[in-house]
């Protein structure tokens, strides 16, 4: 295996892990959840058409094979669904219910649909709806905490069928009868454990066999860590762990009583990194992170992960790439060996550095898209080598695949608040990673969510300049989403933060997002009052290009306000500015706009002469596209001006420089006082602006 951070062959599940994943038993209840989906709904007995999805529930305790057996129900009778099988989690796994905002967001990407940013619960769960109203899917809800969760994603379809997993009954939810599981069946049982150590043993002592079954009430976790503890020992007879068993007592569950076996036969460093899987974010665990919690090397951790997979005490998840989850089942025993063999000031060490290793991949991962610079170049050579991809399409499929995990990992360092430092800059890199692999649009739920964690360790440690930056983000995320109203909040608190910060940055940003909040509001007075605020703070720091672009924004204020005289005064300021910033292509696009505002204003003469003049900049640019819808204004002034044979050449003209560039023609490019703009936004609108974030 590589020591980079992505091994580029990908990894696989291995034959004897894939085999032994393989489905055992539980005959009888698949035939009943089978027979159940056909069973008449108490609606259908009464002539009614059914209004919701038909909901089977597997209800058992955990470590019952109760996720194993809605799998297996899933793949049986998946391909009556044309549609396709969907899946959400429910509950974390410290059983902490999963916000219906969340699950909804998830089933609607494997939908392909829209999930706005910061869309309310209900709107997304209505999406919900209505993405699968006209549609055959199955909806596997796994590790459902209660019933309001599951009715809250129940498609509005009778030919959907969701399948429900919780550790009991869902009341509140009608036409529901439980698959309530029990152990395994003896057969099916001795055949699990047959797969572990083979068929020996088995036969040598078939009582002893059937003792230990009934040792463990025939619950697949248990006898998969009882195969796992023999596994490693060839040597031993089935009954050596039977009394084994015998000697740990009765005090605890089957589960509880081999876990702590399979536990204290682990040698010291192993049951060490064993516990400390309790803090993987959302129990997901990969070589790094254990690496990182035990302090130990990477190809170490991966040995021993490997290892805790034979013996039961870990999944293998299938992947491109090493993952495994710690099952939800072990999570409260591995916290509670945390808790009381593990001092706070190791487990917070332990936390530390796991959140250090991410940070410093997350680098690493933003760093291989910029190559062309030199600095990125020498920035990346100087990381160590086993936090390096060896390709920017490693470092993406890293990111995508590890997303979950990421963001958990952002949660769970601020609702801890005590390494606030490192979750600033984990969530700053986090950022930047997502924003150069898939771009600012396709991120934006998950940045919304990340800015909302920002700002929350921002007002915890009273950090005005980076409450200010986070709610900038936000803001234009609102506005973005047309949220427009939302997005004025979020802009006034911001510039309040910034003031309080004393940060001339944030206080200009806020002001000029509150302009062009109002102006999207059509509330024009507003946002000229607002855009004119924020010009004379540039002015005042002689910040000409800035300024240069707020007398564009009044101008463009005035003229949907129908100010004509104004908004030429404010183009030819802005022109001026750009001018003397030796900005060609920003002058020869205000040109372009003071010659819209001339025509508007019934000023044709004057419109042609810009329009010739800022044609000539346009070329000097090198803006083709602006040229092209210049020369299409020339026409349509020309015509005005009754001269139609000069505006066709200078159709033909247009349509010649817009030859040249097909894929980006478009019918003129612009829009007029009868099609506003949307505000513009900053280009930097999902960086986390902080002095103490590593860049």
């Amino acid at each position: 295996m590589t020591d980079q951070a992505v091994d580029t062959g990908g990894v696989r599940l291995s034959g004897r892990v894939a085999a032994e994943s393989q489905f055992l038993g539980r005959t009888r209840e698949l035939k009943e959840l089978r027979a159940d989906i056909e069973r008449a709904g108490l609606d259908t007995l009464s002539g009614k058409k059914p209004p919701r999805a038909r909901v089977l529930l597997i209800a058992g305790r955990p470590g019952s094979g109760r996720t194993a057996l809605a799998e297996e129900l899933v793949r049986q009778v998946a391909d009556r669904y044309d549609d396709g099988v969907l899946r959400a989690r429910l509950s974390e796994p410290d059983g902490t219910p999963v916000p219906v905002e969340r699950a909804a967001r998830e089933l609607l990407a494997a939908l392909d649909l829209p999930a706005p940013a910061g869309a309310a619960a209900d709107d997304l769960t209505e999406a919900l709806r209505t993405g699968l109203a006209d549609r055959r899917a199955l909806v596997l809800l796994d590790d459902a905490a209660g019933a309001e969760q599951v009715d809250a994603l129940l498609p509005d379809s009778s030919e959907c069928l969701v399948v429900a997993v919780s550790e009991g009954p869902l009341t509140g939810i009608s036409d529901v009868r439980p698959c309530t599981l029990g152990g395994l069946d003896t057969k099916s049982a001795l055949e699990l454990l047959t797969r572990h150590i083979g068929s020996v043993r088995i036969t040598v002592d078939p009582r002893a066999a059937e003792g230990l079954v009934e040792e463990c009430q025939a619950q697949p976790a248990a006898l998969e860590m009882a195969g796992g503890w023999l596994a490693a020992r060839p040597k031993a007879a089935v009954a050596d762990l039977a009394k084994h068993l015998h000697t740990e007592g009765d005090e605890g569950t089957p589960l509880s009583r081999v876990f702590r076996l399979a536990y204290s036969s682990l040698p010291v460093p192993a049951a060490r990194i064993l516990r400390l899987l309790a803090l993987a974010p959302a129990g997901l665990v990969d070589p790094h992170t254990a690496s990182a919690l035990a302090g130990c090397s990477v190809s170490s951790a991966r040995t021993t992960l490997d290892d805790f997979v034979a013996l039961g005490l870990l999944r293998a998840v299938d992947s491109p790439l090493p993952q495994y989850e710690v099952p939800g089942c072990l999570h409260p025993m591995l916290k509670a060996l945390t808790e009381s063999k593990d001092r706070p000031g190791e487990l917070q060490l332990a936390r530390a550095r796991m959140l250090e290793r991410t940070v410093r991949l997350l680098q690493s991962c933003r760093t291989i898209t910029e190559t062309d610079s030199a600095d990125a170049r020498e920035k990346l050579q100087g990381m160590p080598r086993s936090v390096r991809f060896p390709s920017p399409r490693a470092a993406e499929d890293w990111l995508r695949i590890r997303r979950p995990a990421l963001l958990a990992a952002a949660r769970a360092a601020v609702a801890d608040g005590e390494l606030d430092t490192l979750a600033r800059r984990l969530m700053s890199q986090l950022v930047r990673a997502m924003v150069a692999h898939f771009g600012m649009r396709a991120a934006a739920s998950d940045l919304y969510g990340i800015h909302r964690l920002v700002l929350d360790v921002a007002e915890r440690r009273e950090l005005h300049r980076e409450r200010a930056a986070a709610l900038l983000n936000l803001g234009d995320l609102d506005a973005q989403t047309g949220r427009t109203a939302d997005a004025l909040v979020r802009y006034r608190a911001a510039l309040d933060a910034g003031r309080e910060a004393n940060d001339p940055y944030a206080t200009g940003r806020a002001m000029e997002s509150v302009g062009g909040a109002h102006l999207e509001l059509g509330d024009y007075d507003r946002a000229a009052d607002w855009f004119g605020r924020a010009l004379t703070q540039r002015l005042a720091r002689a910040e000409r290009a800035d300024a240069a672009r707020l007398y564009g924004r009044i101008a463009t204020t005035h003229t949907y306000a129908g100010r004509y005289g104004e908004a030429l005064r404010g183009w030819r300021a802005a022109a001026t500015g750009y001018r003397k910033n030796g900005d060609v292509a920003a002058y020869a696009r205000a040109l372009s706009e003071l010659a819209r505002v001339q025509e508007y204003a019934g000023r044709p003469e004057e419109s042609l002469r810009t329009c010739h003049e800022a044609v000539e900049w346009a070329r000097r640019a090198e803006d083709v596209r602006l040229q092209a819808a210049l020369q299409l204004r020339l026409a349509d002034t020309l015509e005005h001006l009754g001269d139609p044979a000069s505006a066709q050449l200078h159709r033909g003209t247009a349509e010649r420089l817009l030859a040249q560039e097909p894929e980006e023609a478009e019918e003129e490019g612009e829009t007029g006082p009868d099609q506003p703009d949307q505000p513009e936004q900053a280009a930097n609108a999902c960086e986390i602006r902080s002095t103490s974030a590593e860049d």
